[in-house]
């Protein structure tokens, strides 16, 4: 008989039991944000300021590889005050290295650097690096774990030619094929080829609980210590262009036509890097258009001096394999200044898209997956609006909440707020993300998944033609308003 006294809930003892007896999680501080923002200075701010030593580990994709220094901006050794960077720098050019690779190194490399009592910093804006790296689950290594299993399978791989791939992924599992993009051809390749291997729908990966989990702010390696750099568009997309001149002027154009090839494949390695597709054409023309006997094209290289054209020297036939294409600029050749100017542009409209890119993903994170982004705003310091705007606005606040997170002190709950979060990751493993719209209005502009067709809706182009077609039916309409659509049929798009 019970004496009526409501006792204690058994499972939550034991719960509580099992949180006492887990070992604490290894500290990490990340430091995120986008491109242009400012990570790589504040992380390495930050060593002049903590109690203990730190180390940097580089999360950038781009910037793993070797070459294309001014292109990825990678930090020279001279501005890194001493403090070691790790996977910077690291990766053949040509090699394929997938966010599975880079978890795999990082998380030996953090062990090292916490076995020598020092703290790792992760710095970078590849976001899916950094959350294959802090999350125990990834789908690539259910991928693999199917396919060691499906080596002596019966069934017979398949060459899909790249551009049918992704039709083909729509047939067999169009659920997988709403999840990536059609451009993305290595998964869409990877895919196929477990499908063909082992007979498993690639959507079925994204099934179970651990695939619900992935990511989860509860479920991460490590304890993460989340700083986000951020800074408002117009500031950033007005750095971006600066920095792409500051790189031009740096030497970006000699890096790329080192690398250049015609119609190399964009889709691998380091060529993936925005700033080199986007030279395509003008190196093209540019090597179809240099003289024979090997005279620059703008006619201004003054490695060549003697009268038939050809340098005079061992010297200076070496300076001239190195053209001065900021020349270029100044050259008669219009189309050749023409194609150089376009592509400047390219690189930076791909590259402010790519900003706009990083701070969507980040604001999912806070969602979707509950990550406590400590945000730092560095609008003040990029505008220079006084001296030690950066000191003030950006490093003290983050080496104040660096040191209360690595001190074991409960952090304070005005400068760190949870965000909300949806607790039910179900939407997000199944949320259709690259089905293909049509906006009509905008001359059948096709977009893809729903927030990039939410962000055109908001944009300014749509609404003035929106505006304009209402106007336009406004008027016809006093003549005869039959077989016209009406307003809201403007402002729909069609899957």
């Amino acid at each position: 008989m019970g004496d009526g006294k409501s006792s204690p809930n058994p499972s939550s003892d034991g719960e509580e039991e099992v949180r006492r007896e887990m070992p604490a999680k290894k500290k990490v501080v990340v430091v995120m944000g986008a491109t242009g923002a400012g990570k790589s200075k504040l992380a390495i701010d930050l060593a002049s300021y903590l109690p203990c030593p730190i180390e940097i580990v580089n999360a950038d994709s781009m910037q793993v590889y070797q070459g294309l220094d001014v292109l990825t901006n990678k930090v020279p050794l001279s501005e890194r005050q001493g403090v070691p960077h790790h996977l910077l720098g690291t990766v053949a050019a040509s090699e394929e290295f997938t966010s599975k690779d880079f978890r795999d190194l990082a998380i030996a490399i953090i062990d090292d650097i916490l076995a020598r009592d020092r703290v790792p910093v992760i710095v970078g804006g590849t976001n899916y690096y950094i959350q294959a790296l802090v999350s125990p689950f990834l789908v690539d290594d259910v991928v693999d774990d199917i396919t060691a299993c499906s080596l002596n399978s019966s069934r017979e791989l398949k060459s899909v030619d790249s551009c049918a791939g992704y039709e083909r992924l729509k047939e067999i599992d169009p659920v997988a094929a709403n999840r990536i993009h059609p451009n993305d051809h290595r998964k869409i390749n990877r895919y196929l080829s477990l499908y063909e291997s082992s007979g498993v729908p690639p959507s079925s990966l994204f099934q179970g609980e651990a695939a619900k989990k992935w990511g989860r702010a509860d479920c991460l390696r490590y304890d993460c210590c989340f700083i986000w750099v951020d800074a408002a568009l117009p500031v950033l997309d007005r750095f971006v262009d600066q920095r792409v001149d500051c790189m031009i002027a740096g030497g970006l154009l000699n890096e790329v036509h080192e690398i250049y090839k015609p119609n190399a494949d964009y889709t691998r390695g380091l060529r993936q890097a925005i700033g080199v597709r986007e030279f395509e054409e003008f190196f093209r023309y540019y090597f179809s258009n240099t003289m024979a006997d090997g005279t620059c094209v703008c006619g201004n290289c003054s490695a060549y001096n003697s009268e038939d054209g050809t340098p005079s020297s061992i010297n200076e036939y070496e300076e001239a394999l190195e053209p001065n294409f900021l020349e270029i600029l100044n050259s008669n050749d219009n189309n050749l200044k023409v194609l150089l100017c376009e592509s400047i542009d390219k690189l930076k409209a791909n590259t402010r898209k790519l900003v706009r890119r990083q701070k969507r993903r980040l604001n999912q994170l806070k969602k979707y997956f509950g990550w406590d982004l400590h945000n730092v705003d560095a609008t003040e310091a990029l505008l220079n609006t006084y001296s030690d705007s950066w000191s003030v606005a950006v490093v003290q606040p983050c080496v104040d909440f660096v040191k209360t997170f690595l001190s074991d002190h409960e952090l304070d709950p005005l400068i760190c707020k949870t965000a909300p979060f949806n607790t039910n990751n179900e939407a997000l493993t199944s949320r259709d993300l690259w089905s293909q719209r049509i906006c009509e209005p905008c001359g059948n502009q096709i977009l893809r998944g729903a927030h990039e067709w939410e962000q055109h809706e908001k944009g300014r182009r749509h609404r003035k033609q929106i505006l304009r077609l209402k106007k336009k039916k406004s008027s016809s309409s006093m003549i005869d308003c039959s077989g016209h659509p009406s307003d809201e049929d403007y402002s729909v798009c069609f899957t």
